[in-house]
């Protein structure tokens, strides 16, 4: 029974992102279309903004809190929250698997894509400021809003916040836990079961507590846990420097490639590598997920230009920087071929330039890496539930979430990492009809100055 539900699981992930058989050849899957076709347009759409306002972005990236605005979050917390929630054990374990499933050119639409994100999530932060409501103790946001009171579309509001509700549920206390525990284990040998117990407990401790309590924990752990992560990576990459422009150069080729590694039919190498670079790519970065409508919405802030602005910078460093990291330490270390996989595979490319000490680093990373995600996903289940069922599902929901993270902690890392692709992916769809249908607002506060922009 088991094996025929793994077996479901994976098929059902492979359906919705691809590669697809069709008489001209493999195309990729619908999701992979749909994702990149939409970064294309609103890229357009707000005049290639991520270029044009970056530098902005850069120098505004700890925003100014404005009095008298709606939300249960400074705009400093409202960032370090989505970006707690974002850089997750997908930037170290999906990365890794990206590259080990679809090979060293992965990385290479894992940079196409972020650039893209930065687009796409760029205008999901604008909508969610744009399209909040007031709410006791400060505000309710997110794509169920902006399709409801936006496109008028309550229907699908409510199917969308059906999906991210379950997707939230029954990934996230999965996905993370999972990496965390696999790198536990490895490192220091800790059962993942009693791994799934200690991240379960202490994840309460924060979740129990609800967004301000949230906030907090990731306006404190997020820079920690990417300077970390930064000085340890680039001292890898520092040691194997010598392999640093042929795995560049392999990137690129392989990201083109008509031949998979595995000598699959011609025109496949491509699409695999498509495949796994945007599925985990976008895992890594959430854009298209309409997350960011949430966690920036719950920003005291009445500048969605602002908000937007910062969403740039957040899949900007997850993208070209963690993910990056984690993608080339394993190849100019040359471990992405050794059999191992998820966290694991980082942690061994660790220790081959900081002997034992650097799978340590690894461990702790990402530990704080699934820690903080954990904590901001668990905040946006609550919204999208809470939007359905009313405030009396946010403490059994709270409860629920944090008893199925030992179950993640003990579970298949292939069928957990495919289950994730699959659940994501289907909230991808309905968000996007809400981006993109009101993608007049993104390209206005794209041209709209911070100080003038406005609810």
């Amino acid at each position: 029974m088991l094996d025929a539900i793994r077996r479901a699981v994976f098929w059902a992930s492979d359906f919705v992102w691809g590669p697809w058989s069709t008489p001209v050849g493999p195309v990729p899957g619908p999701l992979m279309a749909v994702l990149i076709l939409a970064g294309i347009y609103l890229t357009i759409r707000t005049g290639f903004v991520q270029v044009r306002r970056f530098p902005e972005a850069a120098r505004t990236i700890v925003p100014r809190q404005a009095a008298g605005a709606a939300g249960a979050l400074s705009p400093f917390q409202a960032f370090m929250t989505a970006l707690a929630a974002s850089i997750g054990t997908g930037n170290i374990a999906g990365v890794a698997t990206a590259i080990v499933s679809g090979g060293p050119g992965a990385l290479f639409w894992i940079w196409v894509y972020g650039f893209l994100a930065m687009a796409i999530k760029f205008a999901e932060a604008v909508l969610g400021v744009r399209f909040r409501i007031s709410a006791p103790g400060g505000s309710s946001s997110g794509p169920m809003y902006y399709l409801r009171d936006g496109l008028g579309m309550p229907r699908l509001a409510a199917v969308f916040a059906g999906i991210g509700g379950l997707a939230v549920l029954f990934t996230t206390p999965f996905a993370q836990p999972n990496s965390m525990a696999v790198v536990l284990r490895s490192e220091f040998g800790v059962p993942t079961w009693l791994a799934g117990v200690a991240i379960a407990a202490l994840t309460w401790l924060v979740v129990i507590g609800g967004v301000t309590s949230i906030g907090r924990a990731a306006e404190r752990l997020s820079p920690l846990k990417v300077g970390l992560y930064l000085a340890g990576g680039l001292f890898v990459i520092a040691s194997h420097a010598g392999q640093l422009p042929a795995v560049l150069a392999l990137v690129v080729r392989e990201a083109f490639s008509l031949q998979a590694a595995a000598g699959s039919t011609a025109g496949v190498g491509i699409i695999i590598a498509m495949r796994y670079g945007i599925a985990r790519g976008v895992y890594a970065n959430e854009a298209g997920y309409g997350t960011a409508a949430v966690a920036y919405g719950a920003a005291r802030s009445k500048t969605p230009t602002q908000q937007g602005l910062n969403a740039i910078i957040e899949v900007f460093v997850i993208s070209f920087v963690t993910s990056s990291i984690s993608a080339l330490t394993i190849l100019v270390s040359g471990v992405w071929q050794s059999g191992l996989s998820s966290t694991a595979v980082v942690a061994q490319a660790f220790n081959t330039a900081i002997p034992v000490a650097g799978g340590w680093v690894v461990a702790f990373c990402a530990f704080l890496f699934g820690y903080t995600t954990l904590i901001g996903w668990a905040f946006y289940g609550e919204q999208f539930l809470e939007y359905l069922f009313g405030t009396r599902i946010v403490v059994p929901y709270r409860w629920v979430y944090c008893l199925l993270i030992p179950v993640g902690a003990v579970a298949s890392v292939e069928a957990v990492w495919a289950w994730g692709d699959l659940m994501n992916g289907l909230q991808v769809f309905p968000n996007l009809v809400g981006v993109l249908g009101l993608g007049g607002f993104a390209a206005a506060a794209a041209r709209c100055s911070v100080t003038k922009s406005g609810d």
